[in-house]
């Protein structure tokens, strides 16, 4: 009695540490999940909606529940559908493939639904068929963009006058617009067979058909990503993060001179050739920008992964932060002329400096400091000319004081008060001093 008694308190002790442990393990994956879900999609801001509807909501296609359903958007669901019939009957077990698809998403439906940064109004069944039908649709397109033979002659993406393809493309990046990536990968390896499509990865066939807004050469990019791609919108973030580590400065400084005044300056300006567009450099008085190309998904590109950054408050503001550097250099036509002759914006349908500046307007937007990425680099660039101000008015005090000049020594001070830190007569200045040595 006494032994049966002793094992069957043993069992209570070895079944409350099991229960113990997998509560413990609920709680680890329950907390890893919220980890992964940081990066969520969510509501754009009001305050940047507001006048500018065009670009945050879709106006062709809705990808995922935010915006699904909308009158406009109805005329692209029988293309969904369309699509996604042709990619799973493509596979000779299609009913087969279609079962584990559904079993597949409903297992993972709480954890879908949470990446949404509100509930979800709609039934269970409906939020697959969305997870479902949208994500075949991105996949079928993906393949049907990379590989031609896939397409059919009467397509009305591919085979359009009204530059469908251009529309769908500006749908499919903007935050409101995304369905979770795993979600994609999910069925990507449920559905397709990669040796039939020349073994293109899911990221390769996605980075294909983005291939105009990602940055670098013409060449798909096999750049390394991070760890978790959370959906297509953070993988083209991805592209255009900076290999160099971020600068900030203890002063906080988060503007420079503009571009005109800083050339006054004597600071070089010099398109950098490097991976990424945000790797900005400061060596030895020389501005080193690498080039961007400005076209017609610049903007609207540009103004969602700002939206995906400050509505995030983990997430780094390094896009932001590119964009309130380059609207300090860009202040004026002129400045926006100088960047442009040196390649370091490279204008493929903007045509004119105005559209350039006013587009810099519309992208700049505040951050905190301890946020800004590029605060080492403006503190380096203002001690810089702060340095060089300092030099030429020692040289003037100088000569003035020795009285070699006379008036002209006199003229040479006051210009030397009035504009010192503008800039515009540095180049006078120094023509002045050489000749009167």
């Amino acid at each position: 009695m006494e032994a049966d008694g002793q094992m069957k308190t043993t069992d209570d002790h070895v079944a409350i540490d099991i229960m113990h442990e997998q509560d413990l393990v609920s709680s680890i994956k329950e907390k890893m999940e919220t980890i992964s879900l940081l990066h969520s999609v969510c509501r754009v801001p009001e305050e940047f909606v507001e006048g500018n509807q065009e670009n945050y909501f879709p106006n062709l296609l809705s990808i995922g529940p935010l915006h699904h359903g909308k009158d406009n958007l109805k005329v692209m669901e029988d293309q969904k559908w369309q699509y996604f019939n042709t990619l799973l009957n493509r596979n000779p077990n299609a009913e087969t493939i279609l079962d584990t698809c559904v079993k597949t998403l409903r297992h993972s439906e709480q954890k879908a639904q949470k990446f949404y940064g509100e509930t979800v109004d709609m039934g269970s069944d409906n939020f697959v068929k969305i997870m479902l039908v949208d994500g075949c649709f991105i996949i079928e397109l993906f393949l049907e963009f990379s590989i031609k033979n896939l397409r059919r002659r009467d397509d009305p993406i591919f085979f359009s006058t009204s530059n469908k393809m251009f529309r769908l493309r500006c749908d499919m990046i903007l935050l409101e617009n995304q369905i979770p990536f795993w979600v994609l990968q999910q069925l990507f390896h449920i559905i397709v067979i990669p040796k039939q499509y020349n073994n293109m990865s899911l990221i390769e066939l996605a980075l294909c058909f983005f291939r105009k807004l990602i940055p670098g050469d013409e060449q798909v990019p096999q750049g390394k990503f991070g760890p978790e791609i959370h959906h297509l919108l953070d993988l083209i973030r991805q592209n255009y993060l900076p290999t160099l580590p971020q600068t900030r400065s203890d002063g906080g400084e988060k503007h420079i001179s503009c571009a005109s005044h800083l050339q006054d300056a004597g600071i070089t300006l010099r398109r950098a050739r490097t991976e990424g567009p945000l790797n900005i450099k400061f060596i030895k008085g020389e501005l080193q920008i690498p080039s961007l190309k400005i076209h017609g998904y610049t903007e609207i590109l540009f103004r969602n992964l700002i939206a995906l950054e400050l509505c995030h408050r983990e997430c780094s503001k390094t896009i932001t932060s590119y964009f309130i550097f380059m609207a300090s250099l860009i202040r004026t036509k002129k400045d926006a002329q100088i960047l442009q002759k040196k390649r370091i914006l490279i204008d493929s349908g903007y045509e004119s400096e105005g559209k350039i500046l006013n587009l810099m307007k519309k992208l700049q937007v505040e951050i905190n400091v301890q946020d800004f990425y590029y605060g080492e680099i403006c503190k380096l660039v203002n001690d810089h000319q702060y340095s060089r101000r300092q030099t030429w008015g020692r040289k003037l005090k100088h000569l003035y004081y020795k009285n070699e000049f006379g008036v002209v020594g006199l003229v040479l001070a006051i210009m030397l008060l009035v504009f010192l830190f503008t800039g515009i007569f540095f180049s006078v200045v120094a023509f002045l001093l050489h000749h009167f040595h």
